[in-house]
């Protein structure tokens, strides 16, 4: 079935708005950048959103496809655990340079800005947050059952520790506007991975 008219604006609406509460967050976004951003008129926007939050979120949402779809094309492919961790990391590191949505991270910027005034927001990058830890700790555990990574190797753990360097390396790529940041940072994650593959040594005790 093919959307209607009135289905069409909306995701043209949610599609512009997107990068400008990413970019600007939702207390810097002024309806007045909206109504640049979409063309209409604020009535035009009110028509098909009940609020500037309800907006937001779906804005926050259609944000957070687009940078999971570019994860997960990282993940495409016959490749072990241990590489899809490493593609993982490659893949977030590329937005650094050339972000997937104009404003970088939407977990980050949404959780510098979100707190108990916007629970809505908050609760949605702690979503999405948890959602990318799941991601990571299964692919540790694949690793583990496909002999790439070390057995005993905490996937919570690992999970914690690479998203929070990745996205503080983010942040100083954006406050310091150099990339340097990011690549030194995946220099030091990577080498870490490196540790957690399986000792020769054990491979042939197991073998």
């Amino acid at each position: 079935m093919h959307p209607t008219k009135g289905q069409q604006t909306r995701r043209r609406i949610v599609e512009v708005s997107a990068p400008v509460f990413n970019r600007l967050g939702y207390v810097g976004s002024s309806m007045r950048d909206l109504i640049d951003a979409t063309g209409l008129e604020k009535g035009g926007i009110y028509n098909h959103f009940g609020s500037k939050e309800q907006l937001a979120l779906e804005a926050y949402d259609h944000s957070m496809n687009l940078v999971e779809n570019s994860l997960a094309r990282s993940q495409e492919g016959d490749k072990s655990g241990y590489e899809r961790l490493v593609a993982l990391v490659h893949a977030f590191a590329a937005s650094a340079r050339k972000p997937v949505i104009d404003g970088g991270c939407p977990i980050m910027n949404t959780a510098i800005e979100a707190d108990d005034t916007h629970p809505e927001l908050r609760d949605r990058a702690r979503h999405s947050m948890n959602n990318w830890h799941r991601l990571i700790g299964r692919r540790v555990k694949d690793g583990i059952t496909d002999g790439t990574i070390a057995a005993g190797t905490d996937p919570y753990q690992l999970a914690s520790v690479l998203t929070s360097s990745l996205e503080g390396a983010l942040m100083l790529t954006r406050l310091f506007d150099d990339p340097a940041h990011m690549d030194r940072v995946v220099a030091h994650v990577l080498d870490h991975l490196h540790t957690l593959r399986p000792s020769p040594r054990n491979e042939s005790k197991e073998a």
